[in-house]
């Protein structure tokens, strides 16, 4: 069994010690349990972000699913990170890029700048990329476009049918799209999305 915050885990972002010390349930010990706890957590923000009428591309409301996805599990959830990462833009930078990121893709769906779902996989990708969290930020970004493809008459994304919380040969082709997208090919990840 992996420690809870085993660093060799290429499947979380490591947090800091203080984010670490924000862990709220205080019988988890095992990375299968934290696992667990957050899955089970992100199933009732899924539940209330699928009920939520809300205007979706706003700054509060990617702040308020993160915070339901995990707010049982973690005290800083719903919080923009204030740490550095070895991935993600600088963290000062967080609330503005976000805007901005809601803001474009507002353009691109009253534009039509791109189909439906390569809106959504875009978006997606650079949420993923400015990883605006401490964790959880590929769940919640994955959560975000299945919202947004909903809103826009899509049907939500199977993201290769599979876990991608769990090192696997799955989520490395998931990181291997998401590095496609980073290098501006989209492709690999809007096939992955629907694959």
């Amino acid at each position: 069994m992996s420690d809870i915050f085993d660093e060799s885990d290429d499947a979380a972002t490591p947090l800091t010690p203080e984010e670490k010390r924000d862990l709220i349930p205080t019988h988890i010990a095992l990375r299968r349990e934290l696992n667990l706890a957050e899955q089970e957590n992100i199933a009732l923000g899924s539940e209330w972000a699928l009920r939520s009428r809300q205007d979706i591309l706003t700054d509060r409301f990617v702040m308020e699913l993160h915070r339901r996805m995990l707010s049982d599990v973690w005290k800083w959830a719903g919080k923009y990170r204030t740490s550095e990462r070895n991935i993600g833009i600088d963290h000062w930078k967080i609330t503005m890029e976000v805007r901005n990121l809601l803001d474009d893709v507002k353009t691109q769906i009253d534009s039509k700048a791109y189909p439906p779902d390569e809106i959504t996989v875009r978006f997606h990708h650079r949420l993923v990329q400015f990883h605006p969290f401490p964790n959880g930020n590929g769940r919640h970004a994955r959560l975000m476009a299945d919202l947004l493809i909903k809103r826009l008459g899509g049907k939500p994304f199977s993201w290769g049918s599979g876990d991608l919380a769990d090192e696997s040969a799955l989520r490395k082709r998931y990181i291997a799209a998401l590095q496609a997208a980073d290098n501006h090919d989209i492709g690999p990840l809007l096939a992955f999305a629907r694959s």
